[in-house]
Formats: C-alpha cells, structure tokens, sequence
C-alpha cells in the first residue's frame, strides 16, 4: 500500500487550490477537527465495515462534529475521501494542509517541549528568541513533559533544538563512557 503522504497530497493540494475566500487557517482548523476524529478506531472500524454507506459514515463525522461548522469544500473533501476509502489518510491530508497554509504565510508551526507549563508572558519570550534562532514566523505548541526535567526541546520542521536537562545528562553520559 502507498504511504499516506503519498495519499494525501493530492487532497490537501486540491482543497488548498480550490479554498477560494475562505481562510485557510479556519479550513485548516477544520482539517484538524477530521483528522482527529477520523484517528478514532471505532470510527475507523465503522467506515471500513463494507454494509456502511460512505454517506452514513460522512452523516456520523458531521454529526460528531456539531461544534465545528465545516465549510461546504471541507465537506465535499470528505465526501471524496470517504468514497475513495481513504479514511485512514485524513490526519496526513490535515497536516499536508497546515504545511501548505505554512510555507504561503511563511510560518512554520513550532512544538515546545517543556519540563513545566510555560505561561504567555514567558511563551512570547520563548517564541521571539526562537524566532530570532530560526529566522521565520513560528506558531508555538506548548507540550509539557515532566521528564525533561528542565529546560526545553523545540521541534520546527525536520529540525530539534533540545537544551533540555536530560539532554545534557544524555551528553555527559556518552562523554564519561567514551
């Protein structure tokens, strides 16, 4: 079977030509609300069951999604998606989509690792310096993992900058058993 990115590049190619007036962030954030709920194994287990319609299964998401107005090329996406069978793919199609938005604004979306929560004062502070480090715009995800013990790890992209506590624990270790 082809990757899923190989899968979803079309979809989010042709939703991304296609948005029209719409804003792609709000689109994008749509996207995301599918990907997430299309991840469900139940629902996965539902739409690949060969009795359920692809517009049951399409009623089933919508109705899931009641707080979520989805734009009317949003639905027909998964409308095509679902009769494509090609459930499985939505999440990679939501983050294809999210890249594409991305490299038009010029932002990439940044995920901060820290060992505590970062506040909004201290996250602005964080994300101007990052900023500065990887020379573009960044939207900042705040995930905290307490067993960074200190510190923080930011992933941009394919690239890690980790100056976390373990990290440097990680180093010494390598450098004491050399």
């Amino acid at each position: 079977m082809a990757e899923l990115a190989t899968i979803a590049r079309p979809y989010a190619e042709a939703l991304f030509k296609s948005a029209g007036s719409a804003s792609p962030r709000e689109l994008a954030d749509q996207l995301d609300a599918l990907g997430q709920v299309a991840s469900l194994p139940e629902l996965r287990q539902f739409a690949d069951n060969p009795k359920v319609e692809p517009s049951t299964v399409h009623d089933v998401i919508v109705g899931t999604l009641k707080a979520v107005s989805l734009a009317p090329t949003v639905q027909n996406l998964l409308r095509t998606v679902l009769d494509n069978g090609r459930l499985a793919a939505m999440p990679e199609i939501a983050a294809q989509y999210r890249s594409l938005v991305n490299a038009q604004s010029g932002v990439s979306d940044a995920t901060v690792y820290s060992a505590f929560p970062i506040d909004g004062a201290q996250l602005a502070d964080v994300v101007a310096a990052l900023e500065k480090r990887f020379d573009r715009k960044l939207n900042a995800n705040v995930v905290v993992e307490p067993e960074l013990i200190g510190g923080i790890r930011v992933v941009v992209g394919d690239e890690v900058l980790d100056t976390s506590v373990k990290a440097r624990l990680e180093q010494m270790k390598v450098a004491l058993t050399a």
